[in-house]
């Protein structure tokens, strides 16, 4: 059974053994002054109680926390005495105070707490000055950037809660909808073939004209609901990129990131908006998770008979290689026969070209089976 030393959380990564890094000047005093057996022996069990504190400092949080502070301040003061490298201990239990609690004067007593058993070690023991002045200014500063981290952190927790909510309010609003808008549409038009198919077949052994007129109403009435049902799902594919781009602004003006929007999606067929909105959230979410941006412009529209849609952003940049999500992207795109181009100068630009169809066309080639399902269709529906 693998134990795992750190919890799967992508914030960390591989950092925290790299901090370990300042462990080493724990080892100086030891190696330089040539301790003995005994003293290296006592250099082992503090290393080891450190690691186990250590480590399962990342497991916790509130009071529980609390006590590894505790443990790894007790280190510092049994080995400040011997050696100005146990100071480090007193460094690692000022990092964690931060991760404790949300409430900044809580952890703040803590950290004037950890200073005062400190300076009071260095009155009762007379330390000298040297041995524990870095100490104190580097717990100070290791305090304020985590604190700084831990709210950054807490933030970025709450906005993807609260997009993950609004995502899952819009999903309910729309089959919602969906419901009300399929029940107005089909819940009359089926119920008036049912009982005219009724009165069809009771008509039939008496009346048979009757009956053919009958049917011939059925018929008038389905086709009717078959261009009412088109016309619906017609008017969701129409909204869907208008819907994106309002979505787009929202999240992006949650992250703290300025919008520019200016979207013109008229004259787009059903696939090339399908393409577009799924092109506008992937930029969208890469913005907010790696640009590091504070503004941003959302531009659609009709440029020299082709639809073009800029995402851009003066965050960070760079050149890394394209993703899966970007090559997803592009083949779409080139399917329907555009461009993607990104540039990575002044912040990152993605720019899509899509040609206007004539939307008496087809949008996307169908497989054989979908061609001959079409053709039945019209067969039924001239409309």
């Amino acid at each position: 059974m693998r134990v795992k030393l750190l919890p799967k959380n992508q914030d960390y990564g591989w950092t925290p053994y790299v901090w370990l890094v300042y462990l080493l000047f724990f080892f100086i005093d030891p190696v330089v002054y040539h301790w003995g057996l005994d003293g290296w022996i006592k250099v082992s069990a503090a290393v080891g109680v450190f690691l186990v504190l250590y480590f399962t400092g990342y497991w916790r949080d509130g009071w529980r926390l609390v006590l590894n502070v505790a443990g790894l301040a007790a280190l510092g003061l049994a080995f400040l005495p011997q050696t100005a490298g146990a100071g480090v201990f007193f460094i690692y239990a000022a990092a964690f105070i931060p991760f404790a609690s949300d409430r900044f004067g809580f952890t703040l007593r803590i950290l004037v707490g950890l200073e005062a058993v400190l300076l009071l070690e260095v009155w009762l023991m007379h330390i000298p000055a040297y041995v524990w002045v870095w100490v104190f200014g580097f717990i100070v500063v290791l305090f304020a950037v985590n604190t700084h981290y831990c709210q950054r952190r807490r933030a970025d927790a709450k906005l993807r809660m609260a997009q993950e909510e609004i995502e899952h309010l819009a999903k309910v609003a729309e089959r919602e909808r969906i419901a009300r808008d399929l029940h107005d549409v089909l819940g009359h038009t089926l119920t008036m073939i049912v009982l005219k198919s009724e009165l069809a077949s009771k008509l039939m052994p008496q009346d048979a004209a009757a009956a053919q007129a009958e049917i011939q109403t059925v018929e008038r009435i389905s086709r009717q609901a078959l261009a009412d049902v088109r016309e619906a799902i017609r008017g969701y594919r129409a909204e869907s990129l208008e819907s994106e781009f309002r979505r787009a602004c929202a999240t992006l003006e949650t992250a703290g990131v300025r919008v520019e929007c200016r979207p013109q999606s008229a004259g787009l067929s059903p696939a090339q908006e399908g393409v577009l909105a799924l092109v506008l959230r992937e930029a969208v979410t890469n913005i907010i998770r790696h640009a590091q941006a504070r503004n941003c412009r959302l531009e659609l529209q009709r440029v020299n008979g082709d639809f073009r849609m800029e995402v851009a952003d003066d965050g960070r940049g760079g050149s890394e290689p394209e993703g899966n999500g970007l090559r997803g992207m592009r083949e779409r795109i080139e399917a329907l026969g555009g461009t993607l181009h990104r540039a990575n100068s002044n912040g990152t630009s993605l720019t899509v070209l899509l040609p206007v169809q004539d939307h008496g066309a087809k949008d996307v080639p169908q497989p054989q089976s979908e061609n001959r399902k079409e053709s039945i269709v019209a067969s039924v529906d001239p409309a």
